[in-house]
């Protein structure tokens, strides 16, 4: 694997007598999209937080692109672009003058990449419209077009699909697959809608009271275990539910019509042709995939929230 972009070593945070972060260390590489997952009040925002320097470690170092935030602040961070939380706009100037305005801030910034991060977000033909007239979507597209404009090594988005609908949703994870795969940048996203972070990420590290519980990718996080849950729709339910007993030695849960139990891959076959050997009527036979939700629940308990 290449050299990590971002290196997390031993990263703490103490406010008062209570340990908000316990010593987090992880490495982030060019080209992924690493998602950033937790309860609410696990720690994720002050992470993120702390690696872009708006708020200071108490121990452990931030390392990017081999620069130190606690030691070269500034040679750091210009490797990195972010949104926390909302992108700021000024409502009264178009698009293409709020990042004019951003890209004054920063040194060497071209019309020409301005020009491309436009492109790159899908925004060619609004950019002459006033922000105040952009829907939550454009908005959160130019604030990512703005943080790219000085090409960074890493994004660091902050729930960026908060308020979106659906539409805007899909959109926004466009963009960011894009962006890990065309500028090679490493994206770290933070969030705690599941599903999206199942379709958008390579990489999950989860989060829970202020400790790294589990870093893997979306592929491993998601392999099944022999064991499949199946769910049956099948009369008569009753003798359907006694042979799956019999059959499994396991228990049977039925809710009306249908019933679900677990099984070895490998039997699923055998069980449908015994219930049909017994007379018993198929009407359908479901296996049940694992998403990252139940995978997320399982690893950081229901309720897990302090």
């Amino acid at each position: 694997m290449s050299e990590p972009v971002m290196q997390l070593k031993n990263v703490k945070k103490t406010i008062g007598k209570k340990s908000i972060i316990k010593g987090l260390n992880f490495d982030i590489y060019g080209g992924e999209v690493f998602g950033f997952l937790g309860p609410n009040g696990a720690g994720k925002t002050t992470t993120i937080r702390m690696m872009v320097g708006l708020m200071k470690m108490t121990d452990g170092d931030v390392i990017i692109q081999g620069q130190s935030v606690q030691n070269d602040f500034k040679g750091a961070i210009r490797h990195v672009g972010g949104i926390v939380e909302n992108p700021e706009m000024y409502p009264f100037m178009s698009g293409w003058k709020n990042l004019v305005h951003y890209a004054r801030m920063m040194p060497g910034v071209t019309e020409e990449r301005m020009k491309e991060v436009v492109k790159l977000v899908g925004l060619e033909k609004r950019m002459k419209e006033k922000v105040g007239k952009y829907s939550l979507g454009m908005r959160q597209r130019l604030g990512i077009a703005q943080a790219l404009l000085h090409k960074p090594s890493v994004l660091i988005l902050d729930e960026p699909t908060n308020g979106l609908d659906p539409s805007g949703i899909r959109e926004i994870r466009a963009y960011i697959r894009r962006l890990a795969e065309e500028e090679g940048v490493a994206v770290i996203v933070s969030s705690h809608i599941l599903s999206e972070m199942e379709m958008m990420c390579d990489r999950i590290g989860i989060i829970k009271n202020g400790e790294l519980i589990s870093i893997q990718t979306v592929h491993d996080a998601l392999q099944e275990t022999d064991e499949k849950e199946v769910s049956i729709e099948a009369t008569p339910v009753d003798q359907t539910m006694v042979a799956l007993q019999e059959m499994t030695g396991k228990e049977v849960n039925r809710k009306e019509e249908l019933l679900t139990f677990t099984v070895e891959k490998e039997k699923i076959p055998s069980v449908v042709a015994d219930l049909v050997q017994k007379g018993i009527q198929i009407y359908s036979v479901n296996v049940n995939r694992s998403t990252l939700e139940d995978k997320f629940l399982d690893l950081i308990g229901e309720g897990a929230i302090e």
